[in-house]
């Protein structure tokens, strides 16, 4: 089995109701897809990978090599008892926000400018899949979005940079452990030569195969909720290796954390016609994601019956 890929381009010509019904399948029956001829510049795609790789190696792998988790793993092997280290993550990671907020690294030629392009870049395909989803949901245009707005308009969208270096005891740790992803739409760019994510499906563990200059999309939980179960959030991974030094530079487009989210109500009547009674609750983001803080890596169905008590 492969996730499917999607050309992106073909939305606007003669194969639109195809790709309509492609990006459906994949939001349906994976929660993962990769879209090509997304309408990202290979130029910028290139410049992105330029900058986290020399960021990495200029400013975070020797406070990575100097981390818990190294210290961790360490300590484990040392042990020797076949153990995994089950609170710790083999990743280097940092996050660049909307806001003034962020640290922006500033020993890196062109990583700002770069990353402000390209972050500028994502948000506009994030808002061009959400709309796909509202069209194929049977939804108004412009629904999801207006969702995750609230009512302070502020939707969020942040960009995760992580590496995932080689490790020396791969069968003791995960790069990142299972999860399902709390927002709304992630958009991936992952590296193309060395792999390691994979996604729970029909319980089994599939690679998500690397693919040149390809963005991966894959929904969060609260495009769950919205869809009202019709698209689910995905348990999904990564493992680490003993060679290549593994980038990913992941997108989220998430609510407001004042903004309520709900089940569409034009798919909750037709669940009832369906006499599909399975329901979500209605909350605040803000108190969803504090649940999900201490909740990351458990089941995600408690999640929803924890904010639905709150």
């Amino acid at each position: 089995m492969a996730i499917p890929v999607i050309d992106f381009s073909k939305l606007n010509g003669e194969e639109r109701a195809k790709t309509l019904a492609q990006i459906a399948n994949g939001c349906e029956e994976w929660g993962f897809f990769q879209l090509v001829n997304h309408g990202i510049s290979e130029e910028l795609l290139e410049r992105v990978k330029k900058v986290s790789s020399e960021c990495f190696k200029i400013e975070r792998e020797d406070n990575f090599n100097n981390s818990k988790a190294v210290k961790l793993l360490n300590e484990l092997a040392q042990k020797n008892n076949g153990q995994m280290l089950d609170n710790a993550d083999w990743e280097d990671v940092f996050t660049l926000m909307d806001d003034s907020t962020t640290e922006w690294p500033a020993k890196t030629p062109g990583f700002k400018e770069t990353m402000v392009e390209y972050k500028a870049e994502l948000k506009k395909l994030a808002e061009k899949v959400m709309e796909v989803m509202d069209e194929n949901l049977g939804l108004p245009k412009g629904y999801i979005k207006t969702a995750f707005n609230g009512d302070d308009n502020k939707a969020f969208f942040g960009t995760k940079v992580s590496h995932y270096p080689p490790c020396p005891h791969p069968e003791l740790v995960n790069g990142l452990r299972a999860h399902t992803d709390a927002g709304g739409v992630v958009l991936l760019f992952q590296d193309d030569k060395v792999g390691g994510l994979q996604i729970l499906k029909g319980g089994e563990w599939i690679d998500v195969q690397p693919l040149p200059n390809a963005i991966v999309i894959n929904t969060g939980d609260q495009i769950e909720v919205l869809s009202n179960g019709r698209y689910k959030s995905v348990w999904h991974r990564v493992l680490v290796g003993t060679s290549g030094n593994r980038r990913s530079v992941a997108s989220f487009y998430n609510p407001s954390l004042k903004a309520t989210i709900a089940p569409a109500p034009e798919l909750v009547e037709k669940a009832s016609q369906e006499m599909d009674l399975q329901t979500y609750p209605k909350f605040v983001f803000g108190d969803y994601m504090n649940v999900y803080a201490d909740q990351k890596f458990l089941p995600k169905e408690p999640r929803f019956q924890a904010v639905r008590a709150m």
